[in-house]
């Protein structure tokens, strides 16, 4: 008898939607690996920042990936070669120059050769801008998290508010509409819905709603019983 194929679910959208904190929970309700592929391009900003190259220049980028190593730990923390980034990558500086790395099209090939990678071994949540539309199109569940842009700024600010992050409400709403616009319009592979995705307006709905509204979806999909918030 053939091994059961991993069950996959792509939680897609634009930057600051909630994906990655409802993802979590999803993942936890269902037992399954969470892969938090925006802080892995994250990792590769934060890792030419440090190396004091410019991270719009992709020749710079694509000179350090061979010396890159990415791990996401259980606890969801984020290591860079032995070093636990997971606080400096959600800075404004990486904040703001991330859409740049991502829209490399060489570090894009990298991270997805791995993303893919994690997918074959276990189930997964993973969520990201291109998850169900590129990454992983075969999941067999695929969400695309929406919300008005200053509902989204307003929870990134507030997030970054909690992890003393010092940025003004004003600068992450800029910092949030210039990433949809970088995300939008890179070359290859830009923020998509998957035409078989199901869109998620979040804007009025809290995480617990989120969740559950997606765990339903999950349900009738696959036949799954996550446990609920």
């Amino acid at each position: 008898m053939s091994e059961q194929t991993p069950i996959a679910i792509a939680i897609d959208g634009p930057a600051a939607a909630g994906k990655s904190t409802v993802a979590k929970e999803v993942a936890k309700a269902l037992g399954f690996t969470y892969i938090d592929t925006g802080a892995m391009y994250r990792a590769v900003t934060y890792a030419v920042i440090a190396a004091k190259k410019d991270p719009q220049k992709e020749e710079d980028a694509v000179a350090l990936l061979p010396n890159i190593q990415i791990d996401l730990k259980p606890d969801h923390s984020i290591w860079l070669n032995g070093e636990d980034v997971s606080k400096v990558i959600r800075t404004p500086l990486v904040s703001s120059q991330v859409s740049y790395i991502a829209a490399m099209k060489p570090v894009r090939l990298a991270m997805i050769e791995q993303q893919r990678a994690l997918a074959t071994r276990s189930n997964v949540v993973m969520d990201g801008r291109d998850i169900g539309s590129y990454v992983l199109p075969h999941a067999q569940v695929k969400i695309f998290q929406i919300a008005s842009v200053e509902c989204r700024a307003k929870r990134r600010y507030l997030e970054d508010q909690e992890k003393n992050i010092p940025a003004t409400y004003e600068e992450v709403l800029e910092e949030v509409k210039k990433r949809d616009y970088i995300d939008s319009h890179r070359d290859f592979d830009p923020l998509m819905a998957a035409p078989d995705s199901i869109s998620l307006d979040t804007s009025n709905m809290t995480v617990k709603e989120v969740v559950n509204a997606i765990l339903d979806i999950v349900k009738e999909k696959t036949g799954l019983e996550g446990e609920r918030c």
